[in-house]
């Protein structure tokens, strides 16, 4: 999902990276009211995480591999805009050091990992959550959030890859939503995983989007 250069046109590049640094300079504006003294170094923590994580590659089919992608467990740990911070350091770092990505799509991928799989992941876990069991709802949204993170990704990268004249949407499409759809089973099951040791371990690092009492962090 990493999109280098010379794949992606102007007219498509250049939008994603206006709509990426907006999207970030919000962010970091609404994650600097909001962060605790805790969660700075965290999102250190979660960065090195994810970037180590990242380099991990699991067989899917067909001689394919996918990684964690980590928009959803990031956003749950940290909040949305803070998760968002995170992925695109890690994504600024792997283009910048390992050339995993180009420089001038790297405002598509920041669009596609950070923003909508990371913030529209973190709102479809929060509908899911709300509509489900608050105790059993927290894994099973989390788990469907984080595979239809890696599918809307994988879509919307689809989507600039065939504006772009790479390939037809047609074509493109169920490729990539295909393949990913595959990825975002692992991606469920390894957020799920590593949110339920951090329940039962330190469940105060789970983010909640207003102050609560720690008898009621379970949010």
């Amino acid at each position: 999902m990493h999109i280098p250069d010379g794949f992606l046109a102007a007219n498509t590049w250049l939008p994603a990276w206006l709509i990426s640094a907006g999207s970030l300079g919000y962010c970091i504006k609404k994650a600097s009211r909001m962060l605790q003294d805790r969660i700075i170094p965290l999102m250190g923590i979660m960065s090195a995480f994810i970037f180590a994580a990242q380099m991990i590659n699991f067989p899917v089919i067909g001689g394919t591999s996918g990684h964690l992608f980590g928009g959803v467990l990031v956003s749950v740990l940290l909040g949305p805009y803070a998760g968002a911070i995170v992925l695109s350091c890690v994504l600024i770092f792997q283009c910048l050091l390992f050339q995993d990505g180009g420089l001038l799509a790297l405002g598509a991928n920041i669009f596609n990992m950070a923003i909508i799989g990371t913030i529209g992941g973190y709102i479809i876990f929060r509908t899911a959550q709300k509509i489900m069991d608050k105790k059993k709802g927290f894994f099973i949204a989390s788990a469907i959030a984080a595979w239809l993170s890696v599918v809307l990704a994988a879509a919307c990268c689809a989507l600039e890859l065939a504006v772009s004249g790479v390939s037809p949407l047609r074509v493109v499409l169920p490729a990539m939503v295909g393949i990913h759809a595959l990825i975002g089973i692992g991606e469920a099951i390894i957020t799920v995983a590593v949110l339920s040791f951090v329940q039962k371990v330190r469940p105060d690092l789970i983010y909640c989007e207003t102050p609560i009492s720690k008898a009621q962090r379970n949010c």
